[in-house]
């Protein structure tokens, strides 16, 4: 009888011998600027922890309050028994703060485009999707089974001519990413709006990197570009900036209702657990009182990019306070992100299939949370690695 698994075997052999074997790290104490692993503590540039959020105290007593009052698990999916007084209060304060008609929460934002994509098209439908979009929209798209047409990453006039060209279709849905969480540029949602009015198309944002970054105080891309009650479906999560865990959309009450009734992870699966409801219902109360803590993130995006072009990195075409260093191939990240680690700063290696062949970065996520000490040991350790590496002269 053979060994099924044998396959599995040499794949795993051939991602470790190519540079591209994923090292998991285990995290041994809270979410932040420093984080604690094998022991040691490092400087972290690799969480999505933009504003800080993940271990604030606010965030913390508000969970540990909401598990006294209401316990800690739903029990159920939304559709039957698992609604809780917190869900709806989330909804209706990300709604207002969204500026949209109605919002609609998931166990994540993953999980939102799962439901979302399905649900408005199927067979014989068409959806337009940029090429560099995130995993969980391509997996949506495939989901629901309607021609995908992908155009090139950013480029509204290929879109344009996409749509010129496909010319049978049911009903058509445009989906762009809002920050391309690789390269952290920004969709020209604005120039991607009129082309989907001119030819009547839904139009579908997925914010997930722009939620708590882009727009005042962090009400996202939407927001950012003024285009609100222009762009029918935006998804989110609040996994990021919000430091807690879960997905939403937020746009049109028929289609927020329409997703109550078809969002397949919405009927099928368990409702966002207690505290991390009444966390997330007061990150939204933190980010409406000030816009401290997005002010703080872009000036350290700002000086952590500058001093790395200073010092001759390829930064890409970040604008926003995700900053890949550019590298090329997978082994050089890996060697890379190793002798940052051992540095003491914490930075991992991306390489395919997260982006393409040859493409191979450290991503570096700043955040509200790293001091300017911070952001000064974290520019001379990579000077120091960048020099002994060759990267940099």
């Amino acid at each position: 009888m053979g060994n099924k698994t044998t396959w599995i075997e040499e794949e795993i052999a051939g991602l470790k011998e190519s540079g591209l074997y994923n090292t998991i790290r285990t995290i041994e104490s809270p979410m932040d600027a420093w984080v604690t692993i094998d022991g040691r503590r490092l400087l972290n540039f690799c969480a999505n922890n933009y504003l800080g959020l993940a271990n604030h105290p606010r965030l913390r007593e508000a969970a540990k309050r909401a598990v006294d009052e209401y316990g800690v698990g739903p029990g159920a999916v939304r559709s039957i028994a698992g609604t809780q007084t917190l869900h709806v209060q989330l909804e209706k304060r990300l709604a207002q703060f969204k500026k949209a008609e109605a919002c609609i929460t998931f166990q994540s934002g993953f999980n939102a485009n799962l439901a979302t994509i399905p649900a408005l098209v199927g067979r014989g439908d068409v959806i337009f999707s940029d090429e560099l979009n995130h995993a969980s929209i391509i997996d949506g798209s495939r989901l629901s089974r309607a021609e995908i047409v992908r155009y090139n990453h950013n480029d509204v006039a290929d879109l344009q001519r996409k749509i010129v060209e496909t010319t049978e279709y049911g009903r058509r849905l445009i989906v762009s990413d809002g920050v391309f969480s690789m390269d952290g540029d920004i969709a020209p949602l604005d120039k991607i709006v009129e082309v989907a009015e001119e030819h009547d198309i839904l139009l579908m944002v997925d914010d997930a990197h722009g939620e708590g970054v882009l727009g005042e105080g962090g009400r996202g891309i939407v927001d950012h570009f003024g285009l609100h009650g222009r762009v029918e479906v935006e998804v989110g999560t609040m996994s990021k900036a919000f430091g807690v865990m879960g997905g939403m959309v937020a746009g049109k009450q028929v289609i927020v209702e329409w997703l109550r009734q078809r969002g397949r992870p919405f009927l099928f699966s368990s409702a966002m657990t207690v505290p991390d409801t009444a966390a997330c219902l007061e990150a939204v109360n933190v980010l409406e009182e000030s816009t401290e803590l997005v002010e703080k993130l872009w000036s350290n995006a700002a000086v952590f990019r500058e001093g790395m072009q200073n010092l001759g990195f390829n930064t890409g075409y970040s604008q926003t306070p995700i900053v890949p260093v550019m590298l090329g191939q997978a082994p050089l990240a890996q060697k890379f992100s190793r002798r940052l680690f051992e540095e003491g700063v914490f930075a991992m290696a991306i390489g395919y299939p997260t982006v393409p062949q040859d493409k191979a970065r450290i991503r570096v996520m700043n955040s509200a949370a790293h001091s300017a000490n911070d952001l000064e040991m974290a520019l001379d350790t990579f000077e120091r690695v960048g020099r002994e590496l060759g990267v940099i002269l």
